[in-house]
């Protein structure tokens, strides 16, 4: 392996040279808890549409760097994304699995493999380029518009040139902090849906109650249709605990916008008289 395909190794992916360790500018690798090499793979069999949809999504929706693109040497694609600097193993899993969600739903989960992963065999990926067992076939960096052509064959019969494959990853950016940041942020699994304030419907939910419509909309809490008088009344204002007197009222304030008044009148119609009243 010749001294520039290390140093693009080393550059990307944080990698020193396995023949050349001493060489300048090659670090020891980062600690099994922190990763700058973040790897999916899809195999069994090798289809690069489907990653090709990764790789083309991570740059236009995620507007990250272009990620390596690799065949396996043995029965898969693999995307490479190299990062600026270490992150913990955990958060390089959940970006990958963030992208698996995101594209790749729909595949079954024994085609992927991820590194790092709590499935795989260690927070390295296998090396590439490199002679895979029992022999015979090479794993390689590949250019996107060569990627289909190995759909079948997803390895190399022979060496790959290392002039070659450091031209390839020449060309490549790592991922900065703050883009990984946010493209983790951005493939976090949605939150629970925030619970409503207390007296106020959830957004969507069905309304029990017929003035609390207009009171969601009002920006207020439903009052409770009930017939214990309440003597806590603002001057001018409805008794909130009469929900007939509380839709008047908005029904007869001209400075309600118009579509809140007609819903007033249409929950009216849908209220209880009181007994006497």
């Amino acid at each position: 392996m010749t001294h520039r395909l290390h140093q693009e190794l080393h550059r990307l992916f944080g990698l020193p040279g396995p023949r050349d360790p001493a060489s300048p500018g090659h670090a020891p690798a980062p600690a099994p808890a922190a990763c700058r090499a973040l790897v999916l793979e899809l195999a069994r069999p090798a289809e690069w549409e489907p990653l090709a949809q990764v790789w083309r999504g991570v740059q236009v929706e995620l507007e990250l760097p272009a990620p390596a693109i690799a065949v396996s040497g043995q029965e898969g694609f693999q995307l490479w994304f190299a990062l600026a600097e270490p992150v913990a193993s955990a958060q390089g899993t959940a970006f990958l699995e963030g992208l698996c969600r995101r594209w790749l739903a729909g595949l079954r989960p024994n085609r992927l493999r991820c590194w790092p992963s709590g499935a795989s065999d260690g927070a390295v990926p296998p090396p590439v380029p490199a002679e895979q067992p029992p022999g015979g076939r090479w794993s390689a960096f590949v250019s996107a518009d060569l990627a289909p052509v190995f759909a079948e064959t997803p390895w190399l019969e022979i060496p790959p040139g290392d002039e070659a494959q450091a031209r390839l990853l020449a060309a490549l950016q790592p991922i900065g902090p703050a883009a990984f940041a946010a493209a983790l942020t951005a493939l976090s699994p949605p939150e629970a849906t925030p619970a409503a304030p207390p007296g106020c419907a959830a957004p969507g939910a069905a309304v029990a109650d017929p003035a609390a419509a207009v009171c969601r909309e009002a920006g207020g809490a439903a009052a409770p249709l009930s017939d214990t008088p309440d003597t806590r009344l603002a001057p001018g204002r409805a008794p909130q605990d009469d929900p007939r007197a509380f839709l008047l009222a908005v029904m007869n304030d001209a400075a309600v916008p118009l579509t809140l008044r007609i819903e007033a009148a249409k929950a009216l119609l849908a209220v209880p008289q009181r007994a006497g009243g």
